[in-house]
């Protein structure tokens, strides 16, 4: 890597040279074409499995069938008791009806879509739900947190964190609701008073590749970004109970893809299943009131299960368990070599990109361990454009919001595999092109601060755009 002092004097130059042929940069804005991702790995999709160690032989198996049946459970849509959409366990209080509602863009297991679910989602099948003014039909998925508790006065009480997801709607009036009636949290009070976040969803293709990094990878990989004169200095999230390195959700919060598949059933769909078995009552109810009342506790638990009478391997799987597979067998996206701006401008992007020191929390490569599951998750690059930690963002992205050992203003760093066909940016969306996302890492107390002021002021026009061309080649 070019040593920072010696790059800020040779971009001083080229500003000074370049600056009668400057224009200004723009994001090209989403890739167009097919969907980039969203398929198979390639040794899932000839149907190969790895042997038992030491040897790791290839063996052909039905390794295809746990994809597509995975994949279908992902696109399923959950209602109350299976009598009008054919999933069950929805509420009583959601976010949506289906991951692939929320997980689309550019294709089931992505990100944010184009035309937002939730604004139909909030009244599908006669439920009375009132859609809260951050939800618009062009705006992003979002899930609410609230900072911290409100006093009995609905003043924010700062000495009482919060921190849990407040799920937007509830089940009250649809036709398989039942008796149940539940109030919606109080969104309008925590704008007024500026105690509420967003977060919107993350991509989930490669995550198998994500998942099968070792410890030592990272830590190696730590030890070596940090040795650097920017300010930038990560820090790894690590699961409670094992103590090892966690890697999934905006703070690096899950360990595995299934905590990671089994939380946000039970969170934003409100689907009880193996690893979290209890209907979920919003955080004051469940910290400060009495739970949910029993009419709203309508199924058996856990509402999704290991179905022990089914006729078929695949059948016989949780959608919990489904939908880990789907995200742990999926390929990574595919980056584009020419689009946009051509291959000169993204090569000379991609080493701007590491001049300036966004490879120092994005890191372009690393490489997995070895798989028991399948080859191509064996000893394998991971392109993610990530170090998996979490960072210091600063005041401007700070959510107040902790979780496991990341605090109120540290994220993981984004894996900006895929960025090129993405709508919005940030944890929270409050972005919809990269020059904004840019910025938004200069902040007070921000790591990124030093290194997004290069971006800024040493880079010329033309050098800025090979950038953003190359983030929308990814």
């Amino acid at each position: 890597m070019i040593k920072t002092a010696k790059l800020v004097s040779v971009f001083t130059l080229a500003v000074l040279f370049f600056a009668g042929m400057a224009f200004a940069q723009t994001d090209p804005g989403p890739r167009g074409g097919a969907a980039a991702a969203g398929g198979p790995l390639a040794s899932v999709a000839a149907g190969q499995c790895a042997g038992a160690p030491p040897a790791l032989t290839t063996v052909p198996c039905d390794i295809l069938n746990f994809f597509s049946d995975g994949q279908s459970r992902f696109r399923e849509v959950d209602s109350v008791s299976g009598t009008i959409e054919s999933g069950t366990g929805l509420g009583p209080r959601y976010n949506s009806r289906s991951c692939a509602f929320c997980h689309a863009q550019p294709a089931t297991g992505g990100s944010s879509p184009t035309t937002n679910p939730q604004v139909t989602d909030a009244n599908a099948d006669g439920a009375q739900n009132t859609i809260p003014s951050f939800i618009t039909s062009t705006g992003p998925v979002r899930e609410v947190r609230f900072p911290f508790f409100f006093n009995s006065n609905g003043t924010v009480n700062t000495n009482a964190p919060n921190g849990g997801v407040e799920d937007l709607f509830t089940i009250t009036g649809r036709s398989d609701a039942g008796s149940c009636s539940l109030p919606q949290p109080s969104f309008a009070l925590a704008q007024q008073t500026n105690n509420i976040i967003f977060r919107i969803p993350t991509p989930t293709f490669g995550a198998g590749l994500v998942e099968n990094i070792d410890d030592s990878t990272l830590l190696a990989n730590n030890a070596s970004n940090n040795n650097n004169n920017v300010g930038v200095s990560g820090a790894f999230n690590h699961n409670g109970n094992d103590g090892t390195i966690s890697r999934f959700g905006w703070k690096a919060q899950n360990k595995s893809l299934e905590i990671f598949a089994g939380e946000a059933y039970n969170v934003e769909q409100g689907v009880t299943n193996e690893l979290f078995t209890q209907e979920r009552p919003l955080p004051g109810e469940d910290q400060m009131g009495s739970g949910l009342p029993s009419n709203c506790r309508i199924n058996g638990t856990p509402e999704d299960h290991t179905n022990f009478s089914a006729g078929s391997t695949t059948a016989t799987l949780s959608d919990t368990v489904g939908f880990a597979m789907f995200m742990r067998l999926s390929a990574a996206p595919t980056p584009s070599t020419t689009t946009p701006g051509g291959s000169t401008s993204i090569a000379n992007g991609r080493s701007l990109f590491n001049a300036v020191g966004c490879s120092l929390c994005h890191t372009p490569s690393l490489r997995t361990d070895r798989s028991d599951f399948t080859p191509s998750l064996g000893n394998a690059s991971v392109n993610a454009f990530s170090d998996f930690e979490v960072h210091h963002m600063g005041s401007v992205l700070a959510d107040n919001v902790s979780q496991g050992g990341a605090g109120g203003d540290q994220f993981r760093s984004a894996p900006l595999w895929g960025l090129g066909q993405r709508l919005f940016f940030l944890h929270d969306g409050r972005c919809t092109n990269l020059l904004c996302a840019i910025e938004a890492h200069e902040s007070s107390g921000g790591e990124a601060t030093t290194v997004e002021s290069i971006f800024d002021n040493d880079l010329t026009s033309s050098q800025q755009q090979d950038v953003l061309n190359f983030l929308r080649s990814l």
